[in-house]
């Protein structure tokens, strides 16, 4: 039992008066105080404390209500385990080294924020969003996701950054990729530029070429955009690193039948599950 410096009892208002003024000089939003103990139970969960010992520092009679009150928290944690399962670019590039050639394209997954946010916003799109560079292998199954960059970084400038193109150089694996890595150097194989009638029948040919090889990239990043998941990252920018990287991991789960059962569990939950297109009858 809690008391007054007097030893009375707390009036309920003192305590929200003095939890507000605490919160204010923390600099954090306004919370109630009953919300202090949500957001306990939530970090707890996060962090990898089970349920059972949650329940019991929460109070709860039972272990169900626990599990049903903070059953939010479990999708996250599910998602993250998924993204730890993603390779990283090392790992991805010496997958590939067996493969012909690689396809090298960025991203743009639309979130929400206003014109203020300019670092967000690329000037490309037209549109704020998050600048992620994907890998795909010459069947067009996406090999490797980059962590997430602001909408305002050029592909090119991800690329370097995230040191693609230093490690398919170093590993010798020739990388197809459009106009937008022009400098890129090492393996990395560009278009020509100019426009369609000033360029030679040959190098209309060979942008053909190019184009059919891209097609690949094109739709694999349509598959991976077509995922619900991918919907959150409207509203939580912090989090589009790990969302962006589960994707391909659910993606080659859900095409390739030697993954693990529980990952494949996963994958047919319905909030992961890819957006269907609906088909009208004729």
């Amino acid at each position: 039992m809690s008391t007054t410096a007097q030893g009375g009892a707390i009036d309920p208002t003192d305590l929200t008066r003095t939890s507000t003024t605490l919160l204010r000089k923390a600099g954090l939003r306004r919370i109630r105080f009953h919300g202090l103990r949500h957001s306990t139970a939530t970090l707890l969960l996060e962090q990898g404390v089970g349920l059972v010992v949650s329940k019991e520092l929460l109070g709860h009679a039972h272990i169900g209500v626990t599990a049903t009150v903070y059953a939010h928290v479990r999708p996250r944690l599910q998602r993250d385990a998924i993204a730890a399962l993603a390779p990283t670019l090392a790992e991805a590039v010496r997958a590939a080294s067996t493969k012909a050639y690689v396809i090298l394209d960025g991203t743009l997954p639309p979130i929400d924020r206003i014109a203020a946010d300019r670092p967000f916003c690329s000037g490309k799109h037209k549109k704020h969003g998050m600048n992620v560079q994907v890998i795909v292998d010459p069947k067009g199954r996406p090999v490797w996701a980059s962590p997430a960059l602001v909408g305002a970084v050029h592909d090119v400038r991800a690329a370097r950054e995230h040191g693609i193109t230093e490690e398919l150089a170093a590993a010798g694996i020739t990388c197809w990729a459009d106009k937008g890595y022009q400098g890129a150097g090492g393996t990395v194989r560009l278009p020509y530029r100019g426009r369609w009638d000033s360029l030679s029948t040959g190098r209309q040919a060979v942008n053909r070429s190019h184009a059919k090889i891209r097609a690949l990239v094109e739709q694999a990043i349509a598959i991976l955009k077509s995922w619900r998941l991918l919907r959150e990252l409207r509203c939580s920018t912090t989090r589009i690193t790990s969302l962006v990287q589960a994707v391909p991991v659910l993606q080659l789960a859900a095409t390739d039948g030697d993954q693990p059962a529980a990952l494949t569990r996963s994958v047919n939950s319905a909030s992961v599950v890819p957006a269907r297109r609906r088909t009208s009858k004729v």
